[in-house]
C-alpha cells in the first residue's frame, strides 16, 4: 500500500518485494468516472490501478497521478462537490470579454493549418465568373419575363449578388483574392466599380478599419460615437443614425462624407483619409467610378429610366441595405455588452475580439462566408474559401472570446431582429475611460418603442 500511495503521489518508490500469495486474488472491475474542469472533492473516489482486472499483481500501470480533478461526475451524470465549504460549491468569476486573453496573435495563428494561408487565384476567379454569369442571367431573365411577380423576386436576388460582387473586389483589397497586386487591383476595380464603389478610396478606408477595430476614436467604420458628439447632434442626423431604415441606406452617404464626427470623402485624393503617395490610387479609382456613373447614364436614355431603375436602380439600393446591414452586426448587436477600447487598453487583437460572427443560412455560400468574421478581422489575408475551417481550428485557442453565432434559417430575418435591438439600446459611449461601454439614450429608445 505505501508503494502504491508514493507511486500515486509522483515518487519513485523502492523496488517493491511482494510476498508469495497464499490465495486466489480477487479481481474487481474498475470503477467508471468522467472528469471536468472544475474543482470537486475526491472523497469518494476509488480509483482502480488500470490493468489490474488482468490479475497480474507485478504489473505497475495507473490510470492518474494523485492532482485532484476539477470535478467528477458519478456514472448516473450526477456531479460530486470539492473544495466547497460544508458542501457547498464554489461559484466561478463570470467572464469578462475585456479582460486582457491568456493567449497571443501568434497562438491564434499557429492553431490554423498552413494550407490555409494559401491564395489561389484561378479558385478566385472561378467565383468571380461564377458570380458575374449569375448577375447577367438574373437581368435576362426579369428583362424577358416582365412582370410585377417576378420584378420583385428578382431586385431580391440580384441585390444579394450586388452584395456577393463587393465580397469578392473586398477580398482583392485585402490582398487575399491573390498573390499579384496587379491582379487584385484590375478585378478590385471591375467589381466595384460594377456597383459604384470607389475601389481604392474604399480599400485604404477599409486597412484603416481593420488597424484600429475596436478602437473608440481611430476606428473607420461603425464605430460608437463618444458622448459628446452624441450630444451635438440634431435630431435629424439622430433619426438617419438610429431609426431604421436610414441606418441601413448610410453607405453612399458615407462614402461622400464618412462617419459623424469624421471629415474627408473616398473620391477626394486629398482626404484626411488618404497620404499623399495614395493619391494616385484614389485618382484611378474615382475615374473608374465616374466612367460606370456615365454608362448608367447612357443605359437610361437606351432602355429608358425605368427599364434601368428595376434592372440596377432598387438591386443597388437592396445591396447597400446587405452591406450596412452585415457591417453594423458585425461589430454590434450581440446579447452581451462588449467592450470599446481606447488608450494603453487597446490593441489589436484586444479589438479584433469583439468582432462577432454571424450565420446567413443559405447567404452564407452565396456572400463568400462573410459571417465569419473574427478570423477576417484577425487576418484578413486569408482567403474567404478557407475562413471555415480557420474558424474552427482557432476555436480551441479563443476559448470564451469566441462567441457561437445564433443558428439562422434558410432565410437570415433574424437579424432585422438583432438590429432593432440593438439600434434601441447602443446610442454612444463615455467620452472618458480607455474601456467603455455602449449607453442608452432613453429618448431615442422610448421613440423606438413607441413605433
Amino acid at each position: 500500500m505505501a508503494t502504491w500511495v508514493l507511486s500515486e503521489c509522483g515518487l519513485r518508490p523502492l523496488p517493491p518485494v511482494f510476498p508469495r500469495p497464499t490465495r486466489p486474488i480477487v479481481c474487481q472491475k474498475p470503477s467508471k468516472f468522467r472528469f471536468f474542469n472544475t474543482i470537486k472533492g475526491v472523497a469518494d473516489l476509488k480509483l482502480q490501478p488500470r490493468g489490474f482486472t488482468s490479475c497480474n499483481y507485478r504489473e505497475r500501470r495507473w490510470e492518474l497521478g494523485v492532482s485532484a480533478p476539477l470535478k467528477v461526475a458519478t456514472s448516473e451524470g450526477e456531479e460530486e462537490s470539492v473544495n466547497g465549504v460544508n458542501g457547498v460549491e464554489e461559484e466561478l468569476p463570470e467572464f469578462d470579454p475585456s479582460a486582457p486573453p491568456p493567449f497571443k496573435l501568434a497562438d491564434i495563428r499557429a492553431a490554423i493549418p498552413k494550407h490555409c494561408w494559401v491564395k489561389d487565384p484561378w479558385k478566385s476567379m472561378s467565383y468571380v465568373v461564377r458570380d458575374v454569369i449569375v448577375v447577367f442571367a438574373l437581368a435576362a431573365a426579369a428583362a424577358y419575363l416582365n412582370n410585377w411577380i417576378v420584378w420583385p423576386l428578382y431586385w431580391a436576388a440580384q441585390g444579394t449578388m450586388f452584395w456577393a460582387l463587393f465580397v469578392l473586389g473586398h477580398d482583392c483589397g485585402h490582398g487575399s483574392f491573390s498573390n499579384n497586386p496587379k491582379l487584385n487591383s484590375v478585378a478590385g476595380h471591375l467589381l466595384h466599380s460594377s456597383i459604384l464603389v470607389p475601389y481604392h478610396g474604399w480599400r485604404i478606408s477599409h486597412r484603416t478599419h481593420h488597424q484600429n477595430h475596436g478602437h473608440v476614436e481611430n476606428d473607420e467604420s461603425w464605430h460608437p460615437l463618444p458622448e459628446k458628439i452624441f450630444n451635438s447632434m440634431d435630431n435629424v442626423t439622430r433619426t438617419l443614425r438610429f431609426k431604421v431604415p436610414f441606418p441601413l441606406l448610410a453607405y453612399p452617404i458615407y462614402l461622400w462624407n464618412r462617419s459623424p464626427g469624421k471629415t474627408g470623402s473616398h473620391f477626394d485624393p486629398n482626404s484626411d483619409l488618404f497620404v499623399p503617395s495614395e493619391r494616385k490610387d484614389v485618382i484611378t479609382s474615382t475615374i473608374c467610378w465616374t466612367a460606370m456613373a456615365a454608362l448608367l447614364v447612357g443605359l437610361g436614355f437606351v432602355m429608358g429610366p425605368v427599364q434601368l431603375l428595376k434592372l440596377y436602380g432598387i438591386p443597388y439600393v437592396l445591396f447597400v441595405m446587405w452591406l450596412d446591414l452585415v457591417t453594423y452586426l458585425h461589430h454590434h448587436g450581440h446579447e452581451d455588452k462588449l467592450p470599446w477600447y481606447r488608450g494603453e487598453e487597446w490593441s489589436y487583437l484586444r479589438g479584433g475580439l469583439t468582432t462577432i460572427d454571424r450565420d446567413y443560412g443559405w447567404i452564407n455560400n452565396i456572400h463568400h462566408d462573410i459571417g465569419t468574421h473574427v478570423i477576417h478581422h484577425l487576418f484578413p489575408q486569408i482567403p474567404h474559401y478557407h475562413l471555415i475551417e480557420a474558424t474552427e481550428a482557432a476555436k480551441p485557442v479563443l476559448g470564451q472570446y469566441y462567441r457561437e453565432p445564433k443558428k439562422s434559417s434558410p432565410l437570415p430575418f433574424y437579424l432585422i431582429g438583432e438590429l432593432l435591438t440593438s439600434m434601441k439600446k447602443d446610442h454612444f459611449v463615455s467620452d472618458t475611460g480607455d474601456i467603455v461601454y455602449y449607453q442608452t439614450d432613453p429618448t431615442i429608445s422610448n421613440s423606438s418603442t413607441s413605433q
